[in-house]
């Protein structure tokens, strides 16, 4: 799903759209797994109770606050946060109910470099690192193919430049003496 249009200027366009990788919600899902199985066992031993009513309802209850509480808060958070490049600047949004962003213009950004341990270069992910105008660098992590991320960022701060101090030539025609 692309980024929302209407958070974008008028000339503005998504050059890459990113959630942060996958790995992010890896242990949710194990636990996910765990918890179905740990109620599929549960109420296959309590089908032979005289309690067999309450125990299902019991087990219903626990495992949808554990699935709730340990998978869907936290796939729902890796839903809603987006690392968005525009053609003009690069955005971060995260969060449900307390949403946080942050914009940076193309034209603020002083360096951009990544860094990946070994386990991130087997994921393919990384961490890229901004710094910009202000007084630190920003880290944003779990950047999936954060190499090409980084190759794309460069080359739209480039083409943003090129728009900012390019002069065309002047022509080469002799000027005529009065």
């Amino acid at each position: 799903m692309g980024y929302p249009e209407n958070m974008l200027t008028n000339d503005e366009h998504v050059v890459v759209h990113k959630h942060s990788h996958w790995k992010m919600i890896f242990w949710p899902t194990v636990a996910l797994l765990v918890i179905v199985a740990a109620g599929v066992f549960g109420a296959m031993f309590v089908n032979d109770q005289e309690w067999n009513t309450i125990g299902w309802i019991a087990i219903g209850a626990i495992g949808a606050i554990l699935i709730i509480w340990l998978f869907l808060v936290p796939f729902i958070r890796w839903q809603s946060t987006h690392f968005v490049v525009t053609n003009e600047r690069v955005m971060y949004r995260a969060g449900v109910l307390h949403r946080t962003g942050v914009d940076i213009p193309l034209n603020r950004i002083n360096s951009v470099r990544f860094e990946h341990s070994l386990i991130d270069r087997v994921l393919g992910c990384g961490t890229l690192i901004i710094e910009s105008a202000s007084d630190e660098a920003l880290t944003f992590d779990d950047v999936p193919q954060v190499e090409r991320v980084h190759g794309m960022l460069y080359q739209q701060i480039d083409e943003g430049d090129q728009g900012d101090f390019y002069y065309p030539q002047r022509s080469q025609q002799p000027r005529r003496s009065e």
